[in-house]
């Protein structure tokens, strides 16, 4: 059952005066419970906080967030809880109000499938504006994900792959992108735009791949494609328009990394 909050105070829901509902003026985190717990929890805050700083918007005390998510994951063995934090109520117009005091939810969610083949990826029409200022961030303002999904559904994929105003590729609408190029895992850069994802940065910090550009031609000739994030770890992708992937031990190398210091994605999909 979903929890609601202003600042520390229980409530029954949020506002409809909530400037998360009126202008995505808000951030959210979705976060893999494993066994009671959130074992990417602590980048998971990093990220909320970075956001909170950025948007300006007060972050609850920690502790108390903390001591709920305790209370929703305990006894879950596997599932998702979805926290969201917005700057609160306000009325009309575009100002931010003055020491509002943050609104916040959880809800928790059932764990997605494992699918059982590499994915199928579609180059989406829609494209993500260049704005430094929210990249990075897992901002509420997400209709260009919402635009770019609607186009996988339509043509029966099961991702897409997601490119910037000038035709870099990004992302995907809920990954990160990875690329085996030679012996090295390439990832392009978020700091236009796109979402600094918490997988991807601890495969940063642990040098298994790098930031790069990465052109269209790039990604189509990668000896390995992969998607990552928080929730369902690495997935190969098996299908890029007429481009196809065959399983790589490269991936299979990566997944086995990540599950020794993850255990909850130590049975992931293998390849196509």
């Amino acid at each position: 059952m979903s929890a609601a909050y202003i600042d520390s105070e229980r409530v029954e829901a949020l506002s409809l005066a909530n400037r998360g509902l009126a202008y995505g003026d808000g951030l959210f985190e979705t976060m893999r419970v494993h066994r009671g717990t959130l074992p990417l929890w602590p980048r998971h805050l990093a990220r909320l906080r970075d956001g909170a700083q950025r948007l300006g918007i007060g972050l609850p005390d920690p502790a108390f967030i903390e001591a709920r998510i305790a209370e929703m994951s305990d006894g879950v063995d596997a599932g998702v809880l979805k926290l969201l934090l917005t700057r609160g109520d306000g009325g009309r117009g575009y100002a931010p109000p003055v020491d509002a005091p943050p609104a916040w939810m959880l809800a928790p969610h059932p764990l997605p499938p494992v699918p059982c083949a590499g994915l199928r990826l579609h180059a989406c029409e829609t494209r993500l504006a260049i704005q430094p200022a929210l990249a990075g961030i897992k901002h509420c303002n997400r209709l260009e994900q919402v635009l770019a999904r609607a186009e996988v559904e339509r043509v029966g994929c099961d991702e897409g792959l997601m490119r910037d105003l000038e035709g870099r590729p990004v992302c995907a609408t809920s990954a990160n992108l990875l690329a085996c190029r030679g012996d090295r895992w390439l990832t392009p850069p978020v700091a236009r735009c796109g979402v600094a994802g918490v997988l991807r940065g601890w495969l940063l910090e642990q040098g298994l791949v790098e930031v790069a550009e990465l052109a269209e031609d790039d990604v189509e000739s990668a000896d390995a494609l992969a998607l990552c994030n928080g929730v369902r770890g690495i997935l190969p992708v098996s299908m890029l328009g007429a481009r196809t992937w065959a399983a790589h031990p490269a991936i299979t190398d990566l997944q086995a990394r990540l599950a020794m210091a993850y255990p909850m994605f130590s049975n992931p999909v293998a390849g196509a």
